[in-house]
């Protein structure tokens, strides 16, 4: 997987690039990151990359001439995808991770800054994709965290592949609880299932226990659950 961000500030990924899984998949090869500075692509002796918005309003916006220069300069792989970061987009979920995962071999990431971009930009992106409903400073962020969710999914990355089909999410629900050593720690016990060595009752308890988590926690999430399970023949709880 190639990952190409086009950012105003290369400095942000430096460490987060060399950390963790993260940093080990890319030194494994199972993943690559290129960053690319629109202000490198600029003509004009300050480098500007932000102008005022025509019809008057707060802050600045990025021009469409670096980004799209600079996007234009890189290599176009078979299978790719351009995304913007922006508040605007659809959210994140592991299902687009999932997917980035599984279908593409190129992810160019435009990130954010100031009050926007111009919307010619939208010519070059093929997807806009949003952390949350919230603003953030700059789209460096949400665009660390689609590398990181997409990256730890390709093969290589995980140790234990049978970890991932075992954590939120990934079957609709969240997580269940889980516990190590001491048994006691502070009067808290670990539930006495998980202590049996009974592995079908642990799993019984382990289900029980998402449906629970999810339904109070996430009542969105629970209720689609629960219409997948309905629709497929399958029984609530």
């Amino acid at each position: 997987m190639r990952f190409d961000v086009i950012t105003l500030f290369p400095d942000f990924f430096e460490s987060p690039l060399q950390s963790g899984l993260l940093g080990k998949a890319l030194k494994k090869g199972i993943a690559t990151v290129y960053l690319t500075n629109p202000r490198d692509f600029t003509t004009d002796k300050h480098h500007r990359v932000d102008d005022e918005p025509y019809g008057g309003g707060v802050g600045m916006l990025l021009k469409p001439e670096p980004l799209f220069a600079a996007v234009e300069s890189l290599p176009v792989l078979p299978s790719r995808q351009v995304l913007l970061m922006t508040p605007q987009g659809e959210t994140m979920s592991q299902g687009i991770f999932q997917a980035f995962a599984r279908e593409c071999q190129q992810l160019v990431i435009i990130c954010g800054h100031y009050e926007g971009v111009d919307e010619r930009i939208l010519h070059l992106v093929t997807r806009e994709i949003s952390l949350g409903d919230f603003v953030l400073t700059c789209g460096e962020i949400p665009a660390l965290t689609l590398i990181n969710g997409v990256t730890r999914l390709l093969p290589g990355t995980v140790g234990k592949e049978a970890s991932l089909k075992a954590e939120s999410f990934e079957d609709g629900l969240l997580d269940y609880p889980q516990y190590t050593r001491p048994p006691v720690f502070r009067e808290w016990a670990v539930p006495e299932v998980l202590l049996s060595g009974n592995h079908a009752a642990i799993a019984q308890w382990r289900q029980q226990q998402q449906l629970q988590r999810t339904r109070e926690r996430r009542p969105d999430l629970y209720q689609q659950w629960l219409a997948r399970s309905q629709q497929h023949g399958g029984v609530a709880e």
